[in-house]
């Protein structure tokens, strides 16, 4: 059908734009990193690496083609850490060089080209608070989407024994952070403080909403000797940074996550066209069979109003090439004696 006449949309008046943010939530079960997939540490849905600075989290054993990442695990401490330079220490700059990679692309710099911000347990900056040794879970975008949603996080974590991990338990939650407080804006999006549920004046690690990663303080596991046990005996938290492998601390810290949920967020922008039909335009159709002898088919009387129905709206660009169409869910009677106005939204 030829298109003989258009409406030209005012961008003032006719065009307009909004945003909807929609929320999924998502919950995290330990039993996925830990048990569900073989016996630990070797579940098949984990997946490690020659490389040994991180290891992934899966939600089927990771070489079925149904698979999902779903986060990666590893832990590194700042080089003015106690335990840096420590004798026989494993890893040692590969853990550094981790701290200072995460901190470096979500913190930036103090001013110095040299001077890598540290992370912090408060949203202040300014150099108290310093958590100079770290645990990451760096979430894959297919469940964080656009972010995560501020105040929704929840992580809880083993206390107890190697034996019974979950005999006690210590959550974390960003209660305190919503969308205009409790966070501070960094290189890396902004991030809220992860508290002790029990205890709001106890921080043991950060949430990057955007960039989806939680940095967790040792100080999380409190003073449990046991943190990590195997044929060569047992470990505290900090033991085990310095004597087993990023891998071998990985595996630890999967032994001790009970749950980990929050809301993720997908952000969607629209573009919404007010397109108005007039009383005295698109009576007719343009279609040749509206016609026949010049005479118009749906008429049965000569003297009736001429009748049109509006099934479809296409957008045009300035020279009137088509861009989109959309379809009415019915077609709409029109004639001169009503105007109408159709709303179309394109989602982006």
């Amino acid at each position: 059908m030829a298109i003989t006449s258009y409406e030209r949309l005012d961008t003032t008046n006719d065009i307009t734009t909004t945003r909807t943010l929609l929320h999924e939530s998502i919950p995290l079960t330990g039993t996925i990193v830990s048990g569900t997939y073989g016996t630990f540490p070797d579940d098949n849905n984990i997946k490690n690496y020659t490389h040994e600075q991180f290891q992934s989290v899966y939600d089927y054993p990771f070489l079925s083609s149904s698979a999902n990442h779903i986060y990666d695990l590893s832990i590194g401490f700042d080089e003015a850490s106690p335990m840096s330079g420590s004798v026989s220490i494993v890893q040692e700059s590969k853990k550094i060089n981790m701290y200072n990679q995460m901190s470096q692309v979500l913190l930036g710099y103090t001013g110095s080209a040299n001077d890598v911000r540290k992370f912090e347990i408060d949203t202040t900056l300014d150099g108290s608070g310093i958590m100079r040794e770290s645990l990451f879970i760096n979430f894959a975008r297919l469940i964080t989407k656009d972010q995560i949603k501020k105040g929704t996080v929840t992580v809880t974590l083993g206390t107890g024994s190697w034996a019974t991990p979950f005999a006690l338990t210590r959550t974390l939650t960003d209660a305190s952070a919503s969308a205009t407080e409790g966070t501070a804006n960094t290189l890396g999006g902004d991030y809220g403080v992860l508290y002790d549920s029990d205890s709001d004046n106890l921080a043991y690690g950060v949430v990057f909403y955007q960039a989806g990663l939680i940095a967790l303080s040792t100080a999380s596991f409190g003073t449990i000797t046991d943190f990590f046990s195997n044929s060569a005996g047992t470990s505290s938290v900090l033991n085990t940074f310095v004597s087993s492998s990023i891998t071998a601390s990985t595996d630890a810290f999967r032994h001790r996550v009970q749950n980990v949920s929050f809301n993720n967020t997908t952000e969607i922008n629209s573009s919404i066209y007010f397109c108005r039909v007039p009383h005295n335009k698109y009576n007719h159709s343009a279609n040749p069979t509206y016609l026949s002898s010049s005479t118009i088919r749906v008429k049965s009387v000569n003297s009736d109003q001429p009748i049109s129905y509006i099934t479809t709206i296409g957008l045009y660009s300035s020279d009137n090439e088509l861009l989109a169409v959309a379809k009415l869910s019915e077609p709409l009677r029109k004639d001169p004696t009503n105007e109408l106005t159709l709303r179309v939204r394109l989602d982006y």
